[in-house]
């Protein structure tokens, strides 16, 4: 894909941790970095991910991810995250991510990782709600971000915190 395939992007400092002894990000980093690319994406949309799974609203489990390795990236460089939502099914979403340098034009890595929703009570597939895919679509169709207030019940459940 072109970068101008991607809404959106956030940047990472690549960290020693990350990194294998010649200062290489070794391959178990990209997972996290994908970690980073969906809450951030997410975020941008209104409402974390990592929250409203307490809810009972909605939980995604990863069922296949696949990563694919052009050019290393190296400690204290910043890279950039182009991240994408391709396609929602009734009960699974398919991410897209795109690793480049700060400000550079050759793909690092790609990853493509494919969520289903998951009722963790039931250990069921579950549907992804409407408001999520509403607010996905919207957003990949204009690049805005429509008010999470538009719908309530996803607004309610990413304000929730544990007490």
């Amino acid at each position: 894909m072109a970068k101008s395939d991607f809404r959106f992007k956030t940047p990472v400092r690549v960290r020693w941790m990350e990194c294998d002894a010649q200062g290489i990000v070794y391959n178990g980093a990209y997972l996290g970095y994908l970690e980073i690319g969906q809450a951030e994406y997410y975020r941008n949309l209104g409402f974390a991910i990592y929250i409203i799974p307490q809810t009972g609203y909605f939980d995604f489990a990863v069922v296949k991810s696949t990563l694919e390795f052009k050019a290393p990236a190296r400690v204290d460089q910043i890279i950039e995250l182009y991240v994408r939502v391709a396609n929602i099914g009734n009960t699974s979403l398919t991410l897209n991510m795109e690793i480049y340098p700060e400000g550079g034009d050759q793909m690092l890595s790609s990853v493509e990782a494919v969520y289903v929703g998951y009722d963790s009570v039931t250990d069921t597939k579950k549907r992804v709600p409407d408001a999520i895919r509403q607010l996905v679509t919207y957003y990949e169709e204009t690049g805005e971000a429509l008010p999470i207030e538009q719908f309530p019940d996803l607004a309610k459940a990413t304000s929730y915190r544990r007490e």
